[in-house]
């Protein structure tokens, strides 16, 4: 859960990072200042495709021809062994998405009728968002995504199938599949959410996914309460890599791993490993492939934690990469690991540039507004840096986190510390297809349009990193205190993503950014709270549809923040919601008061954490971050409609290319690919290695 989202982008899910970088305002990225990595190379075509909610984008890998050839040969295995757990989410977002997606490209590649029609338009636009959210379920929202055609028409698109092909790729006939499929895909009613965590449900059946079978949220509760030892001071992450199923009266975990659930993809995974661990850049990088080649092969979580440390330690490699059940925003307990993966490469200089965050981690910590018992004594091995993403997979693509802080684990993070990294190829991708008029649009007055304008890039790319670096590793739990997981349950996530956004907007505006010289002046953070409070308040509920209330973890998060200090603030005037000519604006008189009250509530919530208070947890997501304005809802995406944006965007991958000479490889080339729908054929032929049930 120490990922900071597109919402894993933010922008896309920063939203604003998305949009409100165009113009005037997006900094060369050669520019010290922006902290970026190096600039693209021009007239390479970012933006793809665009369909529904979505845009298709690409990013380059710069650096990559640079790299040894042992470098790039580990690469490529990285490269496989992600592409090989592609299957892994699909089935853990729903247990039928693989048999869907597979009759999906029987169809796109063999159907015989007409493919001029709005009929067919509409479906090839539901085939692409399928795929996009990796199931049935949308990405962001996690609710089930309407076709847009009719069940006669489903039914025509699978006859019209070659049905060799239909049967080679699903195992069944058109006539099963209509029986199996139809009422699943066009009933509303049926699997609606993926995670459902609306107040006073059962959340585990309420929800859609495959991480569950046949046992209620109490259950789940019960059964990991008992496991868990509260005198253990270094507890594995229960639940992370398996799933609970009721086997008559008994619950039962199905742990993933070669030879158990999941094992004829894992299997493909541990083997590229394998291979890479031949090829490591140092011994350091080995003892963490190794590592986690026995974690896949015997799914022990105390394997998972051994790992996580051999990986920590290594900060020489140039090459990294994440794999592993990793996030658990698709489980409504927040136990479940998504499988994901990212293969990336360090800039060397938008690493220096940034390093010395890291460096001051220890400061921050002693200067935090919390209460002493939760501030960590020693600060343990903290690392930042910039990469340059080669290829990511599962939970991790087509949609893209924009920074990573990882491990999870509390103990680890602890006394190990922990790698912070922020996305530079990935968020220069996002700047190149950013749509201009947002600022114009939505912050009132020209002097603070022009701060957001002039300082948006390094203001989101400086909240990126504290929100990593030093917000995700700070603070402490209080002794005897269960993990954030078991004490606040399905509010961990909203309330860590707070806490971890509040660090970095308590210190966005403290001089010692401009003392360690990695921000020039305090305007940057003032564009910072513009486009937080901005975005929080009124930005992000264009992914909304009219009546809805907001329920992922990150939309949540930021709600919550802003609407807080919005109402905290109100007897002293700090943000003034202005409407003028039917437009709503929230402009910020006094940018000290305001961060004043960040650090309130960030002391808040760290307590909360620290104690694990459940029900103060509960009463600041429930009070502050779930609840909508439906009038300003209907509001910000009218005045969205002209702009001609997509509220989400995801990539393409980049394709490596092996060339072999007597069993040995000579080189790997990269290349580029434009046809998003051809990538997910090519994906779905290459590395589809699970059966349709697991």
């Amino acid at each position: 859960m120490k990922r900071y989202l597109k919402t894993w982008a933010w922008a896309l899910a920063l939203l604003f990072l998305a949009m409100a970088c165009g113009g005037s305002g997006q900094q060369n990225a050669k520019d010290p200042a922006n902290n970026g990595t190096a600039k693209q190379e021009e007239g390479f075509q970012v933006v793809t495709d665009r369909f529904a909610d979505l845009q298709i984008l690409r990013y380059q890998v710069e650096g990559f021809d640079q790299l040894s050839l042992q470098q790039k040969e580990l690469v490529y295995y990285l490269y496989k062994a992600a592409l090989s757990g592609r299957d892994v989410i699909w089935d853990q977002n729903h247990k039928h998405n693989l048999l869907v997606r597979r009759a999906i490209e029987a169809i796109v590649e063999t159907y015989s009728g007409n493919k001029e029609g709005t009929e067919w338009q509409a479906f090839m636009t539901w085939a692409k968002r399928v795929w996009f959210s990796n199931g049935i379920h949308h990405h962001y929202s996690t609710a089930k995504m309407a076709p847009g055609f009719t069940a006669a028409y489903w039914q025509t698109l699978l006859e019209g199938a070659n049905p060799e092909r239909l049967k080679e790729k699903t195992g069944h006939d058109a006539a099963y599949l209509v029986q199996a499929t139809t009422n699943l895909l066009m009933d509303p009613t049926v699997d609606a959410k993926r995670v459902n965590q609306a107040s006073g449900i059962d959340m585990v059946q309420g929800s859609a996914n495959n991480l569950y079978q046949n046992v209620t949220q109490a259950e789940v509760e019960s059964f990991y309460a008992a496991m868990a030892n509260p005198d253990n001071p270094r507890p594995v992450s229960y639940g992370l890599n398996s799933q609970l199923v009721k086997e008559g009266n008994q619950l039962v975990e199905k742990t993933y791993k070669v030879g158990g659930m999941y094992g004829a993809a894992l299997e493909e995974v541990a083997r590229w490993l394998e291979k890479a661990a031949a090829v490591a850049e140092n011994d350091a990088q080995r003892k963490a492939l190794e590592a986690l080649v026995q974690y896949y092969k015997t799914g022990d979580l105390a394997d998972f934690d051994a790992y996580n440390i051999a990986w920590v330690a290594d900060t020489a490699s140039v090459v990294d990469v994440v794999n592993g059940f990793i996030e658990v925003y698709g489980d409504p307990m927040g136990m479940r690991g998504a499988f994901e993966s990212v293969v990336s490469i360090k800039d060397m200089a938008a690493t220096a540039r940034m390093d010395a965050l890291a460096k001051e981690a220890a400061w921050f910590e002693q200067n935090a507004p919390f209460l002493e018992e939760h501030k960590k004594k020693e600060v343990a091995g903290i690392s930042y840096k910039v990469i340059t993403v080669v290829v990511e997979s599962g939970d991790a693509a087509p949609s893209t986190p924009i920074g990573i802080n990882l491990p999870n684990s509390q103990w680890i993070r602890k006394e190990h510390g922990s790698k912070s990294v922020s996305l530079g190829n990935i968020k220069n991708a996002y700047n190149q297809a950013s749509a201009g008029g947002a600022v114009q649009e939505f912050y009132k007055g020209q002097e603070v349009q022009n701060m957001v304008s002039t300082h948006s890039v390094l203001a989101s790319n400086l909240h990126t990193a504290m929100h990593e670096v030093i917000g995700h590793a700070s603070g402490q739990l209080e002794p005897g205190v269960k993990g954030p997981a078991e004490t606040l349950k399905n509010y961990a996530s909203p309330l860590e993503e707070a806490r971890a956004d509040l660090v970095s907007l308590y210190y966005i505006m403290d001089p010692k950014l401009m003392e360690i010289g990695v921000m020039p002046t305090l305007d940057v953070g003032k564009a910072e709270y513009n486009t937080y409070i901005t975005n929080g308040l009124m930005l992000q509920l264009r992914r909304l549809n009219e009546g809805d209330d907001i329920e992922q973890a990150h939309m949540r998060n930021r709600q919550m923040v802003s609407a807080w200090v919005y109402q905290k603030g109100q007897a002293n005037n700090v943000i003034e919601k202005v409407v003028e000519n039917g437009k709503t604006y929230f402009v910020i008189n006094d940018y000290q008061a305001l961060r004043q009250l960040f650090g309130q509530l960030l002391k808040e919530v760290q307590r909360i954490k620290s104690q694990g208070d459940y029900e103060a947890g509960k009463a600041l997501i429930e009070n502050y971050g779930v609840k909508v304005d439906q009038d300003l809802l209907r509001q910000v995406k009218q005045r969205f409609e002209s702009m001609n944006s997509a509220p989400y965007s995801g990539f393409i991958q980049p394709k490596l290319v092996a060339k072999e000479e007597n069993g040995k490889i000579t080189n790997v080339s990269i290349e580029y690919p434009k046809d998003f729908v051809a990538q997910m054929l090519e994906y779905g032929n290459e590395y589809s290695f699970l059966p349709n049930d697991n």
